[in-house]
Parts: C-alpha cells; structure tokens; sequence
C-alpha cells in the first residue's frame, strides 16, 4: 500500500536530483520521470522509488562514450622510431 510518505513535493524532488524544479516540471511534462498529482491541491508529487530508480538509471555508464586517443610513448620520451 503507497502512503503519502513515499512521496515528494517538487521542491524536494528535484533537490534529490540536483536540477531545477522547472527542469524537474520539464522532464515530468515529457514522460521522462513518473510524476503523480495530489488530488486535493492538484501539487506535483514523485515517488521516492521512482527518484532513486532515475539516479540509478541516469548513473550507468554509457557504452557510446569515446575513447582517450592513444599517445605514442616512445615519442613522449624523445626516441625516434
């Protein structure tokens, strides 16, 4: 059963995140983050599993990221070839 302690307000949430609340609002807006609305005041609010889930996700490492180009060594040292 949820309870109303696993979730955050926005200003909270994005704290958790690190980014501004608009980017916060932004992200929700495009469905790249699970956003729920209290009913009684209509207010922003995120699960904290689904916070922790996002840091996570956002946190593996990205297998198209480039390569350190190879120094040739023997030229750092000042032998010739």
């Amino acid at each position: 059963m949820t309870k109303i302690a696993d979730y955050v307000k926005i200003a909270e949430a994005a704290e958790i995140l690190g980014v501004s609340q608009n980017t916060l609002r932004t992200w929700a807006e495009h469905g790249k983050i699970s956003m729920h609305r209290n009913p009684a005041n209509g207010y922003r609010l995120f699960r904290r599993d689904d916070l922790d889930a996002f840091l996570k996700n956002i946190a593996k490492p990205v297998s198209r990221a480039r390569k350190k180009p190879k120094i040739a060594t023997s030229r750092m040292h000042g032998e010739r070839n």
